[in-house]
């Protein structure tokens, strides 16, 4: 499976970044979809309510999915790689 990433960069409510890419099949083509997945994550790490807007969050490339990734986009429609601060 192919996906498309986002490069993510979100102001933690203690000031500090989080860095992390959000992958979603390639055929997805909503931006608005793609910052709803990122805002559900946000609330997972208990950062909900900071601003995510295509400012925070840009398509970077395609790439070949992992199988953990395919399994994480099966299961809830998108998969995140944690890069830093998160």
């Amino acid at each position: 499976m192919k996906v498309a990433v986002y490069d993510t960069y979100v102001t933690r409510k203690d000031g500090g970044v989080m860095h992390f890419d959000i992958l979603v099949p390639e055929t997805l083509g909503s931006e608005e979809q793609v910052l709803l997945y990122g805002k559900d994550y946000l609330t997972h790490k208990k950062q909900e309510g900071q601003p995510l807007t295509t400012r925070e969050c840009r398509y970077c490339h395609i790439e070949e999915a992992s199988e953990t990734v395919v399994n994480d986009i099966e299961a809830r429609g998108y998969s995140i790689i944690e890069m830093q601060g998160c």
